[in-house]
């Protein structure tokens, strides 16, 4: 027969595998004996390589959406997302949160090139300093990522822990008819009377009001009459109230008016100590500077008075608003005014020009929805009406659009917790719902439903932790939503200037 060494010649001259093969074998320092040419498929030794996998596709809106609708759900996922790459690609992780933060990136960088089919003996298998005797079903790796700390999930109730029944309550988008006091007392315009209720007590009365009054109701109980307390009636004057709000120390409440007027009133004397005129239509929109008392009326303007001096010495009126004025929120500095309008604007302003400082315009709605952040200086949040039903952030520092979001309904009022980064939305058409955010990722953390009709009205508690919120049904509901714990994580931004004291 032929010599070994003819045989190689021969195999080298007609195959290139074969030829390849050779050269390795030649080339190794430890020769393998080989009789057929068949690839290694033991199922256990597959090594697959994935490169260079597009990730662009996470992020479109339906993904966004979705992962705005769930967050728990999609942390879950995440948390098997690596489980599944650690088993099947050998990622090697061990921290969902260093997964987390590396999602964003477009593509998979492969640990190491691997090929698919080994043209060669089976090595010893390397089992990356794992025992090999372990009785879990998967690596050390992903015994040391289930095993991972994860933050608890916030649970939020999506049932109210109190309802108030508040008849004649207005189906207004451009009233705001409901407020609450750093005193923790509720004052809720109902019709052409102010009515206050004691969130301590429950009940606080000086003329008890069978008809009138506010029917305090709980989930799975029965209906009971409180009794509550009446602060003023404009009925003798055939007027309604539009508008009411409390002053930062909780004393002294100001109600707007259909006629265009504004009282003051002494809640502790229960009396009226002041009455602005100026406005020629209803006011619906009222924001307190200490002692300043800024309203937004039907007739455009902006008047902003100290209630205590004579009205004409301290009336300063502001003009840019082209429509109707539905909403005007003081920054936590005091040192600016937000104003939206039915024109779809929204103003800024300085305490030392009639005219705004800063204007927007991307919004394509009313602009009811104002809220500054307390947390990040210069940042304001804004949500426009039906036709737009975005949430967007300015900053106001440097006149720039933030981040926007569209939350699929009409924006109705926003208020940002005290204690996070996470804000309340309320919205009417179509959806009637209450959501919270998470900022700046803006990430849905919890979606309330209950009311069934626009939830117009909206209040934070003294303490920032619960909510009340009110609707054209003409009921009064309370979420608890907010943590009442301050975020460890919180970003201190380091243009604000009054966080710190040198």
């Amino acid at each position: 027969m032929f010599s070994p060494e003819y045989e190689k010649r021969i195999l080298k001259h007609c195959s290139p595998v074969a030829r390849n093969l050779f050269d390795n074998l030649e080339s190794s320092t430890t020769p393998t004996s080989l009789d057929r040419f068949i690839p290694c498929r033991a199922n256990n030794n597959w090594q697959t390589n994935f490169a260079s996998i597009n990730k662009s596709n996470d992020n479109s809106p339906q993904t966004s959406k979705k992962q705005r609708d769930c967050g728990e759900t999609a942390r879950d996922s995440l948390a098997y997302s690596c489980l599944l790459k650690n088993e099947l690609l050998g990622s090697a992780i061990d921290d969902v949160k260093t997964a987390g933060e590396e999602r964003n990136e477009n593509a998979y960088t492969p640990a190491a090139k691997r090929s698919l089919f080994k043209y060669q003996s089976p090595t010893k298998q390397d089992y990356n300093g794992e025992c090999p005797y372990s009785l879990s079903p998967v690596s050390a790796k992903s015994q040391k990522l289930l095993r991972s700390p994860r933050k608890a999930t916030r649970k939020i109730s999506r049932i109210p822990f109190k309802v108030l029944d508040a008849p004649e309550l207005q189906d207004d988008f451009y009233l705001n008819l409901v407020d609450w006091s750093s005193q923790n007392v509720l004052a809720v315009g109902l019709g052409s009377c102010v009515y206050l209720w004691s969130a301590c007590t429950s009940q606080v009365s000086v003329v008890p009001l069978p008809l009138a009054a506010l029917i305090l109701m709980s989930p799975n109980e029965s209906l009971s009459y409180s009794q509550v307390t009446r602060l003023c009636d404009l009925s003798p004057d055939a007027n309604t109230v539009t508008s009411v709000s409390w002053n930062e120390r909780g004393n002294t409440v100001a109600v707007g008016t259909h006629h265009g007027y504004v009282t003051v009133w002494d809640v502790a004397a229960n009396k009226q100590i002041n009455k602005l005129n100026g406005h020629s239509a209803r006011v619906g929109a009222l924001a307190w500077n200490s002692d300043i008392l800024s309203s937004g009326s039907r007739d455009r303007w902006i008047i902003q008075r100290d209630t205590r001096t004579p009205q004409l010495q301290s009336e300063r009126r502001l003009a840019g608003h082209r429509q109707e004025v539905c909403g005007l929120k003081w920054s936590p500095d005091n040192q600016y005014l937000a104003s939206g309008g039915n024109d779809n604007r929204l103003y800024v302003w300085n305490q030392h020009s009639v005219n705004p400082v800063q204007s927007y315009t991307e919004h394509m709605a009313a602009v009811k929805a104002i809220a500054w952040s307390p947390h990040h200086h210069g940042l304001l949040a804004s949500g426009g009406g039906t036709a737009d039903r975005c949430i967007r952030f300015w900053n106001t520092l440097t006149g720039q659009p933030m981040q926007c979001v569209d939350t699929g309904s009409q924006v109705c009022n926003l208020a940002w917790s005290k204690h996070s980064s996470e804000l309340v939305s309320t919205h009417g058409y179509s959806q009637n719902q209450i959501l919270v955010w998470k900022y700046p990722s803006l990430t849905q953390v919890a979606k309330l439903t209950g009311h069934s009709y626009r939830v117009l009205y909206l209040a934070l508690s003294p303490d920032g932790e619960a909510i009340v919120t009110g609707a054209g049904d003409e009921t009064l509901r309370f979420w608890n939503v907010f943590s009442k714990a301050r975020s460890q994580k919180e970003n201190k931004s380091v243009l604000n200037l009054f966080a710190n004291i040198r």
